[in-house]
């Protein structure tokens, strides 16, 4: 028999399920001390928690017999992942259950917005009747642009086009095809700021979209929006906020999260055009009932010895293949996430080849590792090798596999090619002594080990000074070259320059080594 510890409070239907199974034993012990938890969690095959239960190092080491880890929501960031994988412990997650009512509550703010529902409640129960104070607008022919077209954003896509909305986007990595098919019309940031009179928040917290919303974008968005954040509250930078606020430039703003919670020191709740509610986009009876659904089906998926929807750390490798294929899974999620930075536009579609030993191997996982490194970067989800596959097919990505049985220069490479609506890269990579090797982009061959934490790829005209240039500007500006390499087509041509930092290039410094006269392009990568 199973034994099953739910250490935070769930729906009862997750429970029911839990316990519906006569071979688990199911144990509810909520508000336990993390001492309490410790004494009794060695005796647990299965571990059901959201938000309260820290499942740290210390837990997973004295969870000897755990074999899965549920969390009855999306994030994980109370669970040790790098820990619970060591052990060989599967993560699951519940991402799918409270989108509605994430979308709902998007949908409720911004008519609240519109018709100044909470104002117009609050003055009628202070006895006033101030009809002609409320003047409200309608949402029906206005443009609605929505930031981010993952679960959440797609749902209020669809019931925004209910109310007769103009829809507008911005999703840097959703297919064009996928969009139209929502009645979305793509744009960058700023064109959607500029055009959108209610712009709501949908995309995953990543150092990329960490304040996403600040005064360079508070300057262009339209004058008198309004804007609404279901999201994440540090997609927004509150300062920056309050000061657009008190300038005029806002209709208004809804904000359902906020960067500290709760906003205890924020001016921002108590500002006279602020709608805020306390984190309820997951609060609703369903939404509960069906993240604890979700966690508990999964739970016993695992103790079934069958595989999770939604396992968030990395799945077992067939030991068959493992000497030949481990290797290349770290060189394709490089790849991907080379990708993701380094082209430009929307994605259209993936090639992968497989050449020389590793193509004589079917298994999926490369292509799973080549979608992480790819999709990581700016998914809201934990992306992993299991769900970064259904993750593609979501967005629309197309993705086609080849296989060649020789490998020029090596015995096996891995190559990915993006297609997007601005063009095509295509990187190449291997692996030697355990480590991956970047040996090809596009045309170029080089040799790069990617163990710094920032890369800045440059294509130049190949000229005496155009390395010193580059280098004079980095070393002007304190940032720490580590190592360079050099691939060209011919003598004195094109050629990429590629150097491995230690410090990130700030936009500043980036047009400035883009302004240089034998430079024509420049893209920095975040590893």
């Amino acid at each position: 028999m199973s034994k099953i510890l739910v250490s935070d409070p769930i729906a009862n239907e997750g429970v029911e399920l839990l316990q519906s199974r006569p071979e688990v034993q199911v144990d509810v012990m909520t508000g336990m001390k993390p001492p309490e938890l410790l004494a009794v969690v060695g005796g647990y095959e299965g571990l059901v928690v959201r938000s309260e239960t820290k499942v740290t190092s210390e837990v997973i080491k004295q969870g000897s017999k755990l074999r899965v880890i549920a969390r009855a929501g999306i994030g994980v960031d109370n669970i040790d992942l790098d820990a619970a994988t060591g052990a060989g412990i599967a993560v699951v997650n519940a991402p799918t259950g409270n989108t509605v009512a994430a979308a709902e509550h998007t949908v409720a703010l911004m008519l609240a917005l519109s018709r100044n529902i909470p104002d117009a409640n609050q003055s009628m129960k202070e006895g006033q009747w101030k009809r002609s104070a409320f003047m409200g607008i309608e949402v029906r022919n206005k443009t609605l642009g929505i930031a981010g077209l993952g679960r959440v954003g797609t749902e209020v896509a669809r019931r925004a086009q209910s109310f007769g909305m103009r829809l507008v986007g911005f999703d840097p990595f959703v297919a064009p095809e996928y969009a139209r098919r929502l009645g979305v019309e793509l744009l960058t940031l700023e064109e959607m700021l500029a055009q959108a009179d209610f712009v709501t928040l949908h995309t995953p917290l990543t150092d990329g979209t960490r304040e996403m919303i600040g005064a360079p974008q508070l300057a262009i968005i339209k004058e008198g929006a309004r804007l609404i954040n279901v999201a994440r509250g540090e997609l927004i930078n509150e300062a920056a906020l309050l000061e657009a606020l008190d300038a005029g430039r806002l209709g208004g703003v809804a904000l359902d999260v906020f960067a500290q919670e709760p906003p205890v020191d924020s001016p921002l709740p108590k500002h006279p055009k602020v709608l805020v509610t306390p984190h309820l986009g997951a609060s609703t009876e369903e939404a509960q009932r069906e993240v604890a659904i979700e966690a508990a089906e999964q739970v016993l998926a695992v103790l079934s010895g069958q595989p999770a929807r939604n396992t968030v750390n990395a799945p077992f490798l067939p030991p068959e293949i493992h000497e030949v294929v481990a290797p290349y899974i770290q060189v394709g999620t490089v790849l991907g996430k080379l990708l993701t930075f380094m082209a430009g536009g929307q994605p259209v579609a993936l090639t992968i080849r497989h050449e020389g030993e590793i193509s004589q191997h079917e298994s999926p996982i490369l292509k799973a590792a080549v979608l992480a490194g790819l999709l990581s970067p700016v998914s809201s989800q934990h992306v992993n090798l299991i769900n970064a596959p259904l993750l593609a097919q979501q967005r629309g990505l197309n993705v086609t596999e080849q296989r060649n049985d020789v490998a020029q220069e090596y015995a096996s490479i891995l190559t990915a090619t993006l297609e997007t609506t601005e063009g095509s890269i295509t990187l190449s990579g291997t692996s030697m002594r355990d480590e991956p090797h970047i040996v090809k982009v596009n045309d170029y061959w080089l040799d790069i080990t990617p163990t710094t934490p920032y890369m800045l790829f440059v294509d130049n005209q190949d000229q005496p000074g155009s390395i010193g240039a580059v280098g004079t500007i980095a070393g002007k500006h304190n940032i720490n070259i580590s190592f360079m390499e050099v691939g060209r087509l011919n003598m004195r041509g094109r050629a990429m320059m590629v150097l491995g930092l230690d410090d990130p290039v700030p936009p500043a410094v980036m047009e400035e080594i883009i302004a240089l006269p034998h430079i024509f392009t420049a893209r920095m990568v975040t590893l």
